[in-house]
C-alpha cells in the first residue's frame, strides 16, 4: 500500500479509514439503487479531484470489478423473486423486486470496492500504522508485527515465481487447479514460518514487547483539512440519504 502524492494522501489515515468505513456502513443500511448509485459517484468525483485519479486509471482498475458486479446483479434480476414481471423468457423472470435487489447489492459491491481503493490508493502503508498507534491507540508490538507482515506479500509473490522457474527448469510437468497449489503451498507455508519466527525474534530482541514507551521517528496528527475532509464526506452522504 503506497500513497499516491495526492492531496487526500495528506490525510491523517485513521481519519480517512473510520470517514470511510461510516460511508460503507451506511451502504450496507440504505435499501435504494438510486441512492446507493449516488454514494458511489461521490467516491468517483473524490477520486478524480483530490484523489490523484486518471479516468485511465479508473477504468484499468474497476473495469473487472464491473464486469463481475453486472452479473452478479443479472443472476440476481434474472432468478429472483417478484410479482411484478419484466422481462420473462424460458427460465428467466425478471421482476421489479428482483432487478432493483440485483441493482442494489451490484452498486453496494462496486461501491465498497471503490471506497477501499480510494483510501489504500492515497495512503502510506508506513504512515498508516504510525496513525494506528497515536490516534487509535493500537499497541506498537501489534502495529509493527502488522507492518511486517504486509511487507511479506511481495517477497512471497517473488517466492512463488522462483519456486514455478525452478520447477520449469526440473521438468516437472504444470499441473493446473488444485494438484498446482498443493505444490506450492507447502513450501511457501514453511518459508512463511521460518520467516515470523525470525522477525519475532527481532522485534523481541529490539523491545517491541509493549512493556514500556517508546520514541518514533515521525507522528501523525490530525489537522483542520482531516475534519474538513470527514464532515464534507458526511455531511454529502447524509444530504443524498435525506434528499433521495
Amino acid at each position: 500500500m503506497k500513497s499516491n502524492g495526492s492531496w487526500l494522501s495528506t490525510l491523517n489515515p485513521s481519519c480517512k479509514l473510520i470517514v470511510h468505513v461510516l460511508v460503507m456502513a451506511a451502504l450496507m443500511a440504505i435499501r435504494d439503487p438510486l441512492l446507493t448509485l449516488a454514494i458511489w459517484l461521490v467516491a468517483v468525483l473524490i477520486g478524480i479531484s483530490v484523489g490523484g485519479w486518471t479516468i485511465g486509471y479508473l477504468l484499468r482498475r474497476l473495469l473487472p470489478y464491473t464486469l463481475f458486479f453486472v452479473l452478479v446483479c443479472w443472476m440476481l434480476a434474472a432468478f429472483g423473486k417478484g410479482e411484478h414481471v419484466l422481462w420473462q423468457w424460458a427460465w428467466f423472470r425478471v421482476t421489479t423486486e428482483s432487478l432493483n435487489n440485483g441493482l442494489l447489492i451490484g452498486l453496494r459491491m462496486l461501491g465498497f470496492v471503490t471506497y477501499g481503493m480510494l483510501f489504500t490508493s492515497t495512503t502510506d502503508l508506513n504512515r498508516m500504522m504510525m496513525s494506528l498507534i497515536h490516534q487509535l491507540r493500537l499497541s506498537p508490538k501489534w502495529a509493527y508485527g502488522m507492518l511486517a507482515g504486509f511487507r511479506f506479500i511481495p517477497l512471497f509473490q517473488s517466492e512463488l515465481q522462483q519456486m514455478k522457474i525452478a520447477h520449469r527448469i526440473r521438468g516437472y510437468r504444470q499441473e493446473p487447479g488444485g494438484k498446482a497449489f498443493l505444490r506450492y503451498a507447502l513450501p511457501l507455508f514453511s518459508q512463511g514460518v521460518r520467516k515470523s519466527e525470525r522477525i519475532a525474534i527481532a522485534m523481541e530482541a529490539r523491545g517491541f514487547t509493549g512493556t514500556r514507551e517508546r520514541t518514533y521517528y515521525v507522528q501523525p496528527v490530525l489537522a483542520r483539512r482531516d475534519a474538513l475532509y470527514a464532515v464534507a464526506l458526511l455531511s454529502v452522504t447524509t444530504v443524498l440519504i435525506i434528499w433521495l
